[in-house]
C-alpha cells in the first residue's frame, strides 16, 4: 500500500492506495504545535480504525506547502510506519514542464494537481482549487504548467469579516435562501457563496479566452462540491485530485 500525504495551510489530507485505487482518506486540521509523535499516533489510530494493518503500508509520498511541518511528517512516517517518504520538491520527476518564470516558487500542490488533471482529463485545462487560497492553474494542451492566479480563500474571507468588523458574526458556508439576504447571516452567506461563484465564473472566462473555449475546468479542494452546485462552468469535480497526483508522481519516482 502507498500512503499519499498533502500538507496544506488549513488541512492535511492523506489517503491509502492499492495500485490505482484510492481507499480510506482523511482530512485533518493543520496544527503547527503538534509534535511528530502526535501526528504519528493520530495517523496510526486512523488507519487502525479502518481495520488496516500499518505493516501493509510500504511506501509514502508527501507534498507540503508548510515547510516547518514537512520534517514532522517525515519523522511520523519513519517512526510509526517505518517508511522514508518521497518528498515532492525541486528535482523530482513529475512529467509536467513547469513554464512559470520562477519554477521553484510554485506550490507543490499546484504542480501535483496539474499532473493529475492532465493525465485524467487532458488539456487545455483550468484547475480551481478551493483551499486556504482559491487558486486557478492553467495547463496547456501539451500538459505544460503555464501559471495561474491566486485569490484569498473563502475561509479567509469569512474569518476576515468576523475579525475586522464589530457586528458581523462568524457564519457557516451554506446556501442562503436567496441572493438578497434578509438577515445578517444570510447576507454574509450570499456574499461569500455567490460572490465566490462570480469570482470563479469570471476567472474561468478569462482563462478560456487565453487557453481556448475547449478548456476543461476541474474543481478540487474541500469546498469544490459546494461551489460547483451553483455554477455551470465547472466540468469535473475531483475533491481528491492532489492525492491522485501524488500517486502518479510516486509511480514516476519509485525505486526500481
Amino acid at each position: 500500500m502507498l500512503i499519499c500525504i498533502d500538507i496544506g495551510n488549513t488541512n492535511i489530507t492523506f489517503g491509502l492506495y492499492e495500485g490505482e485505487t484510492l481507499g480510506p482518506r482523511w482530512r485533518l486540521s493543520t496544527n503547527h504545535e503538534r509534535m511528530p509523535d502526535e501526528y504519528g499516533i493520530q495517523l496510526v489510530n486512523l488507519i487502525n480504525y479502518k481495520k488496516i494493518n500499518t505493516d501493509l503500508i510500504t511506501d509514502a509520498i508527501i507534498a507540503s506547502v508548510v515547510p516547518p511541518l514537512t520534517p514532522k511528517w517525515v519523522a511520523a512516517c519513519e517512526n510509526y510506519l517505518k517508511i522514508s517518504p518521497i518528498i515532492v520538491a525541486s528535482g523530482i520527476r513529475t512529467g509536467v514542464n513547469n513554464l512559470y518564470h520562477e519554477p521553484n516558487a510554485v506550490g507543490a500542490d499546484r504542480i501535483v494537481n496539474a499532473v493529475a488533471a492532465f493525465k485524467r482529463y487532458g488539456g487545455p485545462a483550468c484547475i480551481v482549487d478551493f483551499g486556504t487560497a482559491t487558486t486557478f492553474d492553467a495547463i496547456s494542451d501539451k500538459g505544460d504548467y503555464l501559471g495561474g492566479a491566486i485569490s484569498p480563500g473563502i475561509g479567509i474571507a469569512a474569518e476576515a469579516l468576523f475579525q475586522r468588523t464589530a457586528k458581523l458574526p462568524r457564519v457557516d458556508l451554506s446556501r442562503p435562501p436567496a441572493a438578497i439576504g434578509r438577515t445578517t447571516t444570510h447576507s454574509m452567506q450570499s456574499g461569500l457563496l455567490f460572490g465566490y461563484v462570480g469570482l470563479v465564473e469570471g476567472m474561468v472566462k478569462r482563462f478560456k479566452h487565453e487557453l481556448g473555449d475547449n478548456t476543461k475546468v476541474i474543481a478540487t479542494g474541500g469546498l469544490s462540491e459546494i461551489i460547483a452546485k451553483e455554477t455551470k462552468v465547472i466540468d469535473f469535480i475531483a475533491p481528491w485530485l492532489t492525492l491522485d497526483g501524488l500517486r502518479m508522481i510516486y509511480e514516476l519516482n519509485k525505486k526500481g
